[in-house]
């Protein structure tokens, strides 16, 4: 059996795996969620308006400002939604399966025994301005 073959294969597993199932599952109830869509929607609008505001030669900061506190809060809204919530949650349970898959492939293409190749969880703080970035 050729190793694109065992790649199929393990694709097929991974779309069996419970955490992938279940994020499908969350993503599907977030796409339905006509609220949250809307906020979403809003968020990027005002994103947009910030980015448009911003290129102007004559930008107006207060504008800027309060466009920025329109973002956040639309942004909170969103991070507070029951199903992004939910969607958050299973995308880091899935996310933890998927990379400790690529850590073994990744690992055992450079030597490593597949027995024992693994994801190891990295410092990451979560504020990129502190990053002296991933590897």
């Amino acid at each position: 059996m050729d190793i694109i073959t065992k790649a199929r294969e393990l694709g097929k597993a991974i779309q069996q795996e419970e955490s992938y199932i279940k994020l499908q599952e969350v993503q599907k109830r977030a796409d339905a969620d006509t609220e949250l869509q809307q906020l979403i929607g809003e968020f990027n609008l005002k994103r947009m308006a910030i980015n448009n505001e911003a290129s102007k030669q004559d930008r107006d900061q207060d504008k800027l400002a309060e466009l920025n506190t329109e973002m956040r809060e639309v942004y909170s809204k969103i991070m507070s939604n029951e199903n992004m919530l939910a969607y958050n949650e299973a995308k880091d349970d899935f996310d933890m399966i998927a990379n400790r898959v690529l850590a073994i492939i990744q690992q055992s293409s450079e030597g490593a025994d597949p027995e024992t190749a693994d994801f190891t969880q990295s410092s990451c703080s979560g504020s990129c301005e502190s990053c002296g970035g991933c590897h």
